[in-house]
C-alpha cells in the first residue's frame, strides 16, 4: 500500500507557496479602483488554508526520501493540485470568466504552454497580468527542477542517459530536489533579471519588461497585449529570441559553467544539433518571405527568427500572423514546434536529444542490414546507448504520437474541424502555445471551444509537460500492486 502522507505533505506546502505568491498581485492592484486586490488577497488566505490543513494533517510522516511509486504520484498531484488553486483568482477575478476557462488558463501557465482563454488582455488588471506571468515562471523553474532531479531517476522517455550530469537522486529525493532547486533557482533568477534588463533597453516599460521577462525565461509565452510582442520595438523582438534560445538550453551546463567548466556547454551535440535545425528553419522561413511574399530583407529574418524561435522553444509569442504566411511556412512551423528544444531547460516538446537518439538507431539498423555478422549500436556523443535508453525513447515516440491521435480523435467528435483539433491536440501535448487557423491560431485565442474541450486539452498539456510516461504509469495495475 502506498503511503499518500508523504506526498500530501510536499503537495501542502507547494500549496501553501503558491497562495503567498498571491498576494504579490494583491499588492500591485491596491492601489487601483478597478483593480482586483480583494480577489487575490481572499484567494490567497483560502489557498494558504487549504496548504494549511495539509501540512498539518500530514506532517506525522514527513520523510527524506519517497520511493519510485510515491515520487510518480507526487509528480502528478503537484501539476494537478497547483492549476486548481492557481485558478481561484482568475474565477472570481473583475473579468468574469467560468472555472473551467480559469483552470485551463492556470494549468496553461504552470505547464508554460502559453495558451489562453482570453480575447482582450487589455480589460485585464496589471495584478491579473502579473500572476499569470508568476504562474509561467514558476513552473518554468519547477519544471527544470523535474527534468535533473527526477525524470533521471524514474527512466521516464530515455531522460536516464542524462542521470550521472544531472545528479543521482535514487534514494534520496527531496534533499537532493531541494539542492538542485537551490543552484538553478540562481540562475533562473539571474537569466530574469537579464532578459528584464534588456527588455527594459529595447524600450519596454518596467512592468511589461518584468512579466514578459518571466514569460520568456519559462518559455511561456504569455503577453500582456492582445498583438503580442508585435506592440513592442524591433530590438525587443531580437532581445526575446536571445533570451528564448538561452532558456532552452540544458541548465545543468549553466551549473556546469558557473563552475568553471565551459566546454561541456560548446560541446552538447544536442545544443549544436538544436541551433543548427533553427537556424534552418529561420533561413527557410526568411527565405521563402523575400521571395514569395516580396518581404524586405530585415523585417522577413527579424519576423522568421523571432516567430520560430518562439514555436520551436514552446514559448508561444508571436510578432505577426504566420498563418498568411502560405501553406509551406506553416508547415514547417508546425513541425519545428513538435521537435522542440533541450532536455534539462524550460523548453517542451519532444526535445532535440530524442530525435538524436532515433536518428543513431535508424542508422545502426540500416548498418546492421548491410552487415548481417556485424555488431553495431547506436551511440550517443561517443557513448554506446544502453538498451534501456533506447526502449524507453521508442515507447516515449510511440505514447507521443498516439496521445496525440487519441487527442485530435475526440476534440473531432466534440465538432473542432481538422486543423483546429490536430494544431489544438499538438499545441497542448507538445505545450506551445498557440495552434493554426482562425479561431487558435496566433491571432485568435482558446475562448470559443467547448467546456469539454478546454478540459481535454488542459489534461493533454498536464500530460505532455509530465512526459507522458509520469502520468500513464498511474493507470497500470502493476503500479498499484508493486
Amino acid at each position: 500500500m502506498i503511503s499518500l502522507r508523504p506526498i500530501g505533505y510536499v503537495v501542502g506546502l507547494l500549496v501553501l507557496a503558491l497562495g503567498a505568491a498571491m498576494l504579490l498581485p494583491a499588492l500591485i492592484d491596491l492601489p487601483t479602483e478597478a483593480g482586483a486586490s480583494g480577489t487575490f488577497a481572499l484567494s490567497s488566505v483560502v489557498t494558504m488554508m487549504a496548504g494549511l490543513t495539509l501540512i498539518l494533517s500530514c506532517a506525522n510522516s514527513r520523510t527524506r526520501g519517497l520511493d519510485i511509486r510515491q515520487t510518480f504520484l507526487l509528480t502528478v498531484a503537484c501539476w494537478l493540485s497547483l492549476p486548481i488553486f492557481g485558478a481561484i483568482p482568475l474565477w472570481t477575478g473583475p473579468v468574469p470568466v467560468s472555472y473551467t476557462d480559469a483552470f485551463f488558463e492556470a494549468m496553461s501557465g504552470l505547464t508554460t504552454t502559453g495558451s489562453t482563454i482570453y480575447s482582450d488582455l487589455d480589460q485585464l488588471s496589471r495584478g491579473t497580468l502579473l500572476w499569470r506571468a508568476l504562474l509561467q515562471w514558476m513552473g518554468g523553474v519547477g519544471i527544470i527542477v523535474f527534468a535533473l532531479a527526477f525524470l533521471p531517476m524514474l527512466k521516464v522517455g530515455g531522460m536516464q542517459l542524462f542521470r550521472s550530469e544531472a545528479f543521482d537522486t535514487f534514494g534520496k529525493i527531496l534533499p537532493r530536489a531541494a539542492e538542485i532547486a537551490g543552484s538553478i533557482s540562481g540562475i533562473y533568477l539571474v537569466l530574469t533579471l537579464a532578459c528584464a534588463l534588456s527588455y527594459g533597453a529595447a524600450g519596454m516599460g518596467l512592468f511589461d519588461a518584468i512579466t514578459h521577462a518571466m514569460t520568456t525565461v519559462a518559455t511561456g509565452g504569455f503577453a500582456n497585449y492582445n498583438n503580442s510582442f508585435a506592440a513592442f520595438t524591433p530590438a525587443a523582438e531580437y532581445m526575446a529570441a536571445i533570451f528564448m534560445i538561452l532558456a532552452s538550453l540544458p541548465f545543468v551546463r549553466y551549473i556546469q559553467l558557473v563552475a568553471g567548466a565551459h566546454q561541456p556547454l560548446f560541446h552538447d551535440s544536442q545544443i549544436r544539433a538544436f541551433l543548427a535545425i533553427l537556424a534552418g528553419a529561420v533561413l527557410v522561413l526568411a527565405l521563402w518571405q523575400t521571395a514569395v511574399s516580396e518581404q524586405p530583407t530585415e523585417p522577413a529574418f527579424r519576423k522568421a527568427l523571432f516567430n520560430a524561435t518562439s514555436i520551436m522553444t514552446g514559448t508561444g509569442y508571436a510578432s505577426a500572423n504566420y498563418n498568411l504566411w502560405g501553406s509551406f511556412p506553416v508547415a514547417v512551423i508546425f513541425l519545428i514546434g513538435l521537435i522542440g528544444g533541450c532536455a534539462g531547460s524550460t523548453c517542451c516538446s519532444v526535445k532535440v536529444f530524442r530525435f538524436q537518439l532515433l536518428f543513431a538507431a535508424l542508422v545502426s539498423q540500416i548498418r546492421q542490414l548491410h552487415s548481417p555478422s556485424g555488431v553495431f549500436r547506436p551511440r550517443y556523443e561517443g557513448r554506446t546507448v544502453a538498451d534501456d535508453v533506447m526502449s524507453s525513447v521508442v515507447a516515449f515516440f510511440v505514447m507521443f504520437m498516439l496521445t496525440l491521435g487519441v487527442v485530435t480523435a475526440i476534440l473531432g467528435l466534440m465538432g473542432l474541424d481538422m486543423i483546429t483539433a490536430l494544431s489544438g491536440a499538438a499545441t497542448a501535448v507538445a505545450n506551445i502555445g498557440p495552434g493554426l487557423g482562425p479561431e487558435i491560431g496566433p491571432a485568435g485565442n482558446f475562448a470559443g471551444l467547448p467546456d469539454q474541450a478546454k478540459w481535454v486539452l488542459a489534461m493533454a498539456m498536464l500530460i505532455g509537460r509530465l512526459e507522458l510516461m509520469s502520468v500513464y504509469v498511474l493507470f497500470t495495475v502493476a503500479f498499484w500492486r508493486g
